[in-house]
């Protein structure tokens, strides 16, 4: 195609996921323990080694994409005579789209004669990937940059992110919790699941007692705003940080009750990016449903 597919890496694919269908990504940085990393996909430190060490008490922050990276990421494309559509990651989240506009202006006035657009994802992790995958499927397809574009301002926020921790204590650090809030819920045994709202902003929305339960509750959802419902014929995904057996629980329930998905559910580590917020003991699952409006 004529133009370039991009976005962020904490849309949490693997990096052969991206390469499959053909979608380029600009990589944030996080720190730990003051030592700084970009959020590669896991290829300078991988997720095990990185939430194994976050569990062991280590420090994490993060810092997003700056101007300049940016004007270099782009200008590349640019100079091979591509036009871009960059997707970026939820302005409710990250303002890195300001970032990515203001180096659009600044490659627009290099190579005047080529396009590139910046879009506001409202999402993240998965649900993220998920949209990303979309717009590739749309892409290939045959859509112009300008009907791809527009399929993803219409079709954002048709994705679905609900998710829980059995670890409170990162969601504390990170202001989405409140300690005493986390200190009650750990002696209640009470797992918050969380969604993102029609702003692309991560909000708790159901405090439900015991890992089990909570992990019923994630299911319902789906059961309850899935495109078509039980009839969901889409893609799922789940992306976990360090804890397989409660997003394979996830899974299991699903690929159960929705005979008719587009495949098996796909279950992909959290990216570090999002992870240095989450830590460990965090499920999330994506699916395609009713639009959000709250």
């Amino acid at each position: 195609m004529s133009y370039v597919l991009s976005c962020c890496s904490p849309a949490d694919l693997s990096k052969e996921q991206f390469d499959a269908r053909d979608i380029h990504y600009i990589c944030f940085h996080y720190f730990l323990d003051g030592k700084a990393y970009l959020d590669d996909l896991g290829q300078s430190l991988t997720h095990e080694e990185f939430y194994a060490r976050m569990a062991a008490g280590a420090d994490t922050s993060t810092s997003q994409i700056s101007i300049s990276e940016y004007v270099d990421y782009f200008s590349e494309f640019c100079e091979k005579g591509q036009d871009i559509l960059h997707v970026t990651l939820s302005s409710g989240i990250s303002g890195t789209i300001n970032s990515a506009q203001n180096a659009a202006l600044i490659v627009r006035e290099r190579y005047p004669q080529r396009k590139i657009y910046i879009i506001d994802s409202l999402a993240a992790s998965g649900g993220y990937g998920l949209l990303m995958d979309g717009a590739a499927d749309r892409r290939d397809e045959g859509m112009s940059i300008e009907e791809c574009a527009k399929w993803i301002e219409e079709n954002r926020l048709k994705l679905h992110h609900w998710f829980f921790s059995t670890d409170l204590s990162f969601f504390v650090k990170g202001g989405r919790i409140s300690k005493t809030a986390a200190v009650f819920g750990g002696l209640l045994q009470i797992c918050p699941l969380m969604n993102v709202d029609y702003q692309g902003r991560l909000v708790p929305r159901f405090k439900v007692r015991t890992k089990k339960k909570v992990i019923r509750e994630c299911v319902r959802q789906m059961e309850l705003h899935a495109r078509d419902g039980l009839r969901y014929d889409g893609k799922c995904l789940i992306t976990m940080s360090a804890c397989m057996p409660d997003a394979r629980a996830v899974a299991d329930l699903i690929e159960a009750e929705f005979p008719r998905l587009n495949g098996k559910v796909v279950i992909n580590s959290i990216g570090n990016l999002i992870g240095s917020h989450t830590g460990p003991g965090t499920v999330a699952l994506f699916f395609w449903g009713d639009e959000r409006v709250d």
